[in-house]
């Protein structure tokens, strides 16, 4: 049996249902693929818990009695005591201060699995020290929900490129809160204003919309599979089309956005009239390979295409290759959310427990 210990940074949605899902499913793991998973340590940004404080069978109330502030050296500094054979970081935070630990925990011994996109759009010499440190320590760094939450886009496009044949572009829906906003709006006569509060209401923008609206989260996403394909691109040299009005974004506040989205509608309105009687809005990210240009944009789609076929919030990646010709090969499903992104995490947590001896 392979024992492996799982230190999990960030308890919000995501790591709090990667805990439970690891929990529910240790059982199977020890009778199908003879893996014993373990959770030794769970921290937030403040507070770490470690298990030697346990005094009941659950972790939320565990941590919430139990906890205490942490530097990082602590948690590694245990971790090199109990002498563990593997050791998994999980992060499941959205921290870039976060990432700066990445290299320290490497070399002490910990391989890192994230949901965090940040380690992979920084500076290109920050991504190349980190693939060399890893490279120095044996260690692995899986990131397959950095891009499609649960979908194996990450792992496609590497076995692609791996496999010889030419990637000659990738493009598609990356984010499943935009892609709900350009379904519903372009196909229901409702202002863009009515569509994203909606959205709001329903859990799929961030607290502040404009994070979704200005294109950065795509623009990170498209940045990583750029590099997956070894082209040394920088974020700063993505084409982003920005939903934003300018006179809403900068020095305006949350709360001053919030009173004024209604000025969102003049702008899509007038948009939407341009299109065909057979077309529809989609947010979309670009990745021409052979020029080495990412884009970000909101593009007019037949309504019979892939892209404009989309429903709900899903996102859609369509990969052009060589071998596959003028037919990409599409993959399509739940882009975001807590369930399909911690179960994501816990695929990369199996798939690099089965890589250990």
């Amino acid at each position: 049996m392979k024992k492996i210990h799982i230190v999990i940074f960030g308890i919000g949605n995501v790591g709090s249902t990667l805990i439970d899902q690891i929990n529910k499913a240790k059982s199977r793991l020890r009778r199908e693929q003879s893996i014993d998973v373990h959770i030794p340590i769970v921290a937030n940004s403040r507070l770490v818990f470690f298990e030697d404080n346990s005094m009941t069978n659950t972790w939320e109330c565990d941590f919430s009695r139990f906890s205490n502030p942490y530097q990082m050296d602590e948690i590694i500094q245990y971790i090199n005591e109990k002498k563990y054979d593997h050791v998994i970081a999980v992060d499941a935070t959205a921290s870039s201060d976060f990432v700066q630990h990445y290299n320290a925990l490497i070399q002490n011994g910990f391989h890192i699995v994230s949901a965090n996109k940040i380690a992979n759009t920084l500076a290109l010499d920050f991504y190349d020290a980190l693939r060399q440190n890893l490279k120095d320590n044996n260690k692995k760094f899986l990131y397959e929900t950095n891009v499609g939450a649960g979908l194996p886009i990450i792992e496609t496009v590497r076995n692609v490129y791996n496999s010889g044949d030419t990637i000659s572009k990738i493009r598609g829906v990356f984010s499943g809160s935009l892609s709900y906003m350009f379904n519903k709006f372009s196909s229901e006569d409702v202002p863009f204003s009515e569509v994203l509060s909606k959205a709001e209401a329903l859990g799929l923008t961030e607290p502040d919309a404009r994070e979704d609206l200005s294109g950065n989260d795509v623009a990170r996403k498209l940045l990583i599979l750029a590099r997956e394909l070894n082209l040394k691109v920088e974020f700063q040299q993505i084409h982003i089309e920005s939903l934003v009005p300018k006179q809403l974004n900068g020095k305006t506040s949350l709360n001053q956005f919030k009173s004024r989205i209604k000025e969102l509608d003049q702008p899509f309105g007038e948009r939407k009239l341009s299109l065909q009687k057979d077309q529809v809005l989609r947010y979309i990210g670009e990745l021409n390979v052979a020029d080495e240009t990412l884009e970000v944009k909101l593009v007019s789609e037949e309504k019979e295409s892939a892209l404009g076929q989309l429903k709900g919030s899903d996102s859609l990646f369509e990969i052009f290759t060589e071998a596959y010709g003028d037919q990409p090969l599409v993959i399509q499903g739940a882009g975001a959310g807590k369930e399909v992104t911690a179960r994501g995490l816990l695929s990369d947590i199996i798939k690099l427990s089965n890589q250990l001896h």
